[in-house]
């Protein structure tokens, strides 16, 4: 990187130099598949369920942001979805790919920074899904996702995410955005409250903003406190 900011992107690089490099830490993270983390079980999260048995979401061109090892994503192509699912992590892909065959879907895995999706066309999917990346997103990058979520969908396509509550009981880090450079540290992830991501969304239409349900592993839907679920629209 160059010592002299002359273009915005020399100043996004410097901002992201101050934070934690990611993708050692997040291949390191999905290495040991034992390790007692909830959303390592296969199943998809109850708001995503949710939003297809109510009938708000069908079958679709989908782009799924931060996929991790693909629970959503293969639920979304058994639910007939054409599906398109990014994550920085090599670990987490192939665990990806060797569950998608154990439940015999095809799920097209790209290993990239969501921020390198530069051949998305315009228009080209129905609806976008994050389930626990945003809050790993720095604020500096904001308003390159905005976007890129806005380039992706075609108009009323849906968007949805799943993020933590400020102070929540899965951490939320209730510190402002200046306070992240100051730190040098998102201190696990960034915490919303309801007021925030009706600010940050404020160019997509609300379908819906609520906490998750906690739900239990016989339900084989993924649920836990401390998170926000929020649809919106194009």
């Amino acid at each position: 990187m160059s010592e002299t900011i002359t273009t915005y992107e020399d100043l996004l690089n410097m901002l992201d130099s101050l934070l934690r490099e990611p993708t050692g830490f997040w291949n390191g993270f999905y290495e040991d598949r034992s390790k007692g983390v909830p959303f390592f079980e296969n199943f998809p999260d109850e708001n995503l369920v949710s939003y297809f048995d109510g009938g708000l979401i069908g079958p679709g061109k989908v782009l799924e942001l931060g996929c991790g090892p693909g629970r959503n994503a293969i639920y979304l192509a058994q639910k007939g979805c054409s599906v398109d699912a990014v994550d920085l992590s090599k670990e987490a892909l192939e665990w990806g790919k060797e569950q998608a065959g154990d439940k015999n879907v095809q799920v097209n895995f790209i290993q990239r920074n969501i921020f390198d999706l530069v051949d998305i066309a315009k228009g080209q999917y129905d609806f976008v899904y994050d389930s626990g990346c945003f809050h790993h997103i720095a604020p500096h990058r904001r308003m390159n996702y905005l976007e890129m979520v806005k380039k992706a969908l075609r108009p009323k396509g849906l968007y949805s995410i799943t993020c933590f509550v400020e102070g929540g009981i899965l951490g939320g880090a209730d510190i402002s955005d200046w306070e992240v450079y100051r730190q040098r540290s998102l201190n696990g992830g960034l915490g919303f409250t309801e007021e925030k991501l009706r600010m940050i969304f404020k160019e997509f239409e609300v379908v819906e903003i609520r906490k998750m349900r906690k739900m239990e592993q016989s339900d084989e839907t993924f649920g836990v406190q401390g998170l926000w679920t929020a649809l919106f629209m194009k």
